[in-house]
């Protein structure tokens, strides 16, 4: 009898959180409140697969659960963070990923660490995480950068709590002609919101590009992303954050990425996508201050595609 895979999940989650022991630490963290959801709707090879197909997929492993569990309930995780997970999912996100603990994984473009904090203490004994930063240039005025300044708190978040991030490792890129590591090195390529700073750049080429060279034959890039209505002008790529899905999937194919999956778990039926300031109107940037806070309060973050490709073997 086949058990759906996120019911797996969620069932092995809640057994595994009442054990566990943080290195550290002497106060057993709370269980994350993980909403309800339906199973995410599937796209296997462009065609709609059913529930009963989806649930054929092989769940994640043991080791792979529990140490899932243990970073989601971690004490480090603030409760600004933990809140998020009602709008970004990320165990049932990482499990559509396939992400396991014995796998090296590279996040590009960590920014705060919010999935950082999950993925390396997860991937810490059997796996290895690989965060992957825009490399920093100096102000004209020869001053501390943004990104550098983003960058140095990484560092120190990873610094502060040895314990966790000892083993991750931190690498610096240039967008525009990204290295991301010795080719076919990576199980996984993630990344989470950032498809849209390279169009808004001109690097979205040159960073799909890499992600192919650095991984196996037979890896996956899991890409998550504000989607665009179908409709959007092309050149509100440039200013709203929002990007058309078919132009994702186009990218990374052209890169020679293949389509494996599509998951709703990410969607937002109530974001409309026509906002003053773009996506960034939206929680958690709340651009415009006070102003109808309480209206994009009650949309909440955006409607995001969620993407799995393969690199063919």
């Amino acid at each position: 009898m086949h058990v759906p895979r996120l019911r797996l999940l969620s069932a092995a989650l809640l057994l595994a959180l009442p054990g566990i022991a943080l290195a550290q630490s002497t106060t057993q963290p709370a269980a994350p409140n993980f909403p309800t959801l339906p199973p995410p709707d599937l796209v296997l090879d462009g065609k709609a697969a059913p529930a009963a197909q989806a649930a054929d997929a092989p769940a994640q492993s043991a080791p792979t659960l529990t140490n899932l569990a243990r970073a989601l309930a971690g004490d480090w995780r603030s409760e600004a963070n933990r809140a998020r997970d009602s709008y970004r999912h990320p165990a049932q996100t990482l499990d559509f990923f396939g992400v396991r603990d014995d796998q090296t994984v590279l996040e590009i473009w960590p920014g705060g660490g919010w999935y950082a904090e999950v993925l390396a203490p997860m991937l810490r004994e059997r796996g290895h995480y690989v965060g992957i930063l825009p490399k920093a240039e100096p102000t004209a005025e020869g001053g501390v950068s943004g990104t550098q300044r983003n960058n140095d708190k990484l560092r120190a978040k990873f610094a502060a709590r040895a314990d966790l991030f000892d083993k991750a490792e931190l690498r610096e890129v240039v967008a525009a002609s990204p290295v991301l590591g010795p080719n076919g090195s990576a199980d996984v390529v993630l990344t989470f919101r950032n498809a849209h700073n390279w169009v808004m750049d001109g690097n979205e080429q040159a960073m799909f590009r890499a992600f192919y060279a650095v991984l196996k034959p037979g890896g996956t890039l899991g890409v998550v992303d504000h989607r665009a209505a179908p409709d959007q002008p092309p050149a509100e790529m440039k200013t709203s954050g929002y990007l058309p899905e078919a132009f994702v999937i186009a990218l990374a194919e052209a890169a020679g990425f293949k389509l494996v999956g599509k998951s709703e778990v990410n969607a937002n039926p109530r974001d409309t996508k026509d906002y003053p300031k773009g996506v960034w109107t939206l929680p958690p940037s709340y651009t415009l201050g006070d102003v109808d806070r309480a209206k994009y309060a009650a949309i909440g973050e955006s409607d995001r595609m969620t993407l799995k490709f393969t690199k063919p073997e």
